[in-house]
């Protein structure tokens, strides 16, 4: 069971964002191994690798991290979340499912079609990073930046995040929504809660707007995306003491949006909602990424193809759930999909996949590329 024990090998690492803590060693070797030319590319403190085999068009590219979420209190673990453990058909540890199962499955997808295929028409490349649960700033979007100012064009990229609902393909992700962060300060005039005359009570001031932000219909979405959504994470006022009126109400709020509407639609309306409300304020913005979508075309009729031979069902596509590293690819006209591991245990306590769809998962990306490169 290679796929298991690649596997297991990159869980025993412990890379919580931005560390690769060793993982990205033992995919090079596997990879250069296998004939790949392979560059390290740091910014900051993440490091990235780019592993290319091949010169000729088209691309393709198997794109994940290794990087994972902060596991929470080791003692709520049924097991040590970087010690491997296989326990009734699962295999347990942080990020087996987002993403070192999905990256151990492509290198072991890889392998086999170059023992069968060891010429091909085309590339093979793999886009690894440690930048994708933290910031994701010094990751893929950098690396991209590299490959654009050297002209190096992905024809095709799939991403090994888990998309799927219950079973591996029965759902793959064709776009996502983007995401607009918002800062919003509203300013007041501090005073005696005692004596609110003299002052300006921005949460008062500032909670019809708020109320109006919430209830917008801001677009109705289309056949590919749905409606964009509107929500307040955080909302700050107050310097702790019950006598005070706040000076300033500093609110945190984001957009996940389609492509039905655009980042400066959405900043307009915002900013005509608080200037009518002749509120005194200060808005940040802050643009995680833009939505994407990949219609229909060779990439995913070759992942509808080997998901109906290995798994006998054509998957549902998708562009549900939050952001990932293909809103830095696909700009550059590249087809990507992402297709990986249920994501029902995904940044949880007692992370997990079945033993049985890890095991299924090379079989279905050596199956694209055989659709993509033979």
């Amino acid at each position: 069971m290679p796929v298991i024990e690649l596997t297991k090998e990159l869980l025993a690492c412990p890379s919580i964002t931005p560390r690769e803590a060793g993982c990205h060693a033992i995919l090079s070797r596997r990879l250069e191994s296998r004939g790949f030319k392979l560059e390290s590319l740091p910014f900051g403190e993440v490091d990235n690798l780019w592993a290319r085999l091949g010169d000729q068009a088209p691309l393709v590219v198997f794109a994940g991290h290794t990087d994972v979420v902060p596991t929470g209190p080791e003692a709520a673990w049924s097991s040590l979340p970087f010690e491997p453990t296989e326990r009734d058909g699962f295999l347990y540890g942080r990020g087996v499912v987002d993403m070192k199962g999905g990256l151990a499955a492509m290198v072991i997808a890889a392998e086999r079609f170059l023992e069968t295929h060891p010429t091909f028409k085309g590339s093979l490349a793999f886009l690894i990073t440690s930048d994708e649960e933290g910031a994701s700033v010094d990751g893929t979007k950098r690396v991209m930046e590299v490959l654009n100012q050297r002209g190096e064009k992905i024809d095709y990229c799939i991403i090994g995040e888990p998309s799927s609902e219950e079973l591996v393909g029965d759902q793959i992700r064709v776009g996502r929504r983007g995401s607009l962060h918002g800062t919003l300060v509203i300013h007041g005039k501090q005073s005696h809660i005692a004596y609110p005359l003299p002052g300006q009570n921005p949460i008062h001031n500032g909670l019809p707007a708020l109320e109006k932000l919430t209830q917008t219909v801001w677009d109705k979405g289309n056949e590919f995306f749905p409606p964009t959504s509107f929500q307040i994470s955080n909302i700050h006022a107050g310097t702790g003491a019950l006598n005070v009126v706040p000076g300033i109400l500093e609110v945190h709020f984001n957009f996940r949006f389609s492509n039905a509407v655009t980042v400066a639609q959405l900043q307009e309306r915002v900013e005509a909602i608080l200037e009518e409300q002749q509120l005194q304020f200060d808005l940040h913005w802050d643009l995680s990424g833009e939505p994407f979508l990949t219609k229909k075309g060779r990439l995913i009729e070759a992942a509808k193809e080997a998901l109906y031979d290995e798994t006998g069902a054509y998957p549902e596509l998708s562009t549900g759930g939050g952001t990932s590293d293909g809103r830095f690819i696909a700009p550059t006209g590249a087809e990507v999909i992402e297709l990986g591991l249920s994501h029902a245990t995904a940044h949880q306590v007692d992370e997990c996949a079945s033993l049985a769809e890890l095991q299924k998962l090379p079989h279905v990306y050596e199956k694209i590329l055989l659709n993509l490169l033979k």
